[in-house]
């Protein structure tokens, strides 16, 4: 299968825009298919509501569900043509490892936000199932100081970041990054959710914000984040985990990179 990666340049130019729309229609899908199994599993009003399956379980699913709607989307023609980062603190952390330049940067991490509020808007659809959720806002529970929550945000997408980085960097295991956000995802939202929502995304707490107008401590979901990726690449920096290198910008990877010159190329056969 040909690899359809993006090939940028060192600046942002106008022939990178269909680079940027794919990003932006795969956080679309992100948010809308993830979203909507949040809703459908953990909505008091939901169809599972009246079961009685113990909360954890269902937050279990719920973020499993969650983590491979973003395996599929990193997967597709979309998620393949951007490298399916979907994540501005994942775009932050590839730009503190110099694998993307400044502007380049920017124009994904305003793709995922535009993403995000499309796909946030197409949950509302959910009406009565998705309103006692606030159809995904993200809110630190109540009681909770402001600064816990963004140390509970940094803690979780640390271990985003660090996985992310450490599956990359490796050349047997890199093709396989995207599959380990179903699992992630499973743990982190069953663990967490209660406190925070476990967002670990600032474009995914963006869009739902915007589209339901809920603003309460929103900068917790910008620094928490990107804190926790600043923290997982200085400690990938200083040898913590190994000799890490990052070839790419992107989640999906072919099978075989190759090197030329110090830049990286795909083989066409994936």
């Amino acid at each position: 299968m040909t690899d359809r990666s993006p090939r940028l340049e060192e600046h942002a130019h106008p022939r990178d825009a269909p680079v940027y729309l794919a990003e932006a229609i795969a956080t679309a899908l992100l948010l809308a298919g993830g979203l909507s199994a949040v809703i459908v599993l953990i909505s008091p009003t939901g169809p599972f509501a009246g079961l009685g399956l113990p909360d954890a379980l269902r937050r279990f699913a719920a973020g499993g569900l969650f983590g491979l709607t973003g395996t599929a989307v990193s997967l597709s023609r979309w998620g393949r043509r951007s490298g399916a980062h979907l994540n501005p603190a994942v775009t932050f952390a590839f730009w503190l490892e110099g694998r993307i330049s400044r502007s380049h940067a920017v124009g994904y991490v305003l793709a995922q936000c535009l993403g995000a509020t499309v796909g946030a808007a197409a949950v509302l659809a959910w009406g009565a199932w998705g309103r006692p959720l606030d159809f995904g806002a993200t809110v630190p529970r109540a009681g909770l100081a402001a600064w816990t929550a963004v140390l509970l945000e940094a803690g979780i997408t640390f271990l985003l970041v660090t996985l992310v980085l450490s599956m990359a960097s490796r050349p047997t295991l890199r093709h396989l990054t995207p599959w380990t956000m179903g699992p992630l995802y499973a743990v982190l939202v069953a663990a967490e959710a209660p406190l925070t929502g476990t967002s670990t995304n600032p474009a995914r707490s963006f869009g739902p914000a915007l589209t339901t107008w809920t603003w309460t401590d929103q900068w917790v979901y910008l620094v928490g984040p990107m804190l926790g990726a600043a923290v997982a690449v200085w400690l990938i920096r200083l040898g913590i985990w190994g000799e890490l290198r990052v070839l790419e910008a992107r989640l999906v990877y072919p099978r075989r990179l190759f090197a030329i010159g110090g830049r990286t190329g795909v083989d066409s056969a994936d």
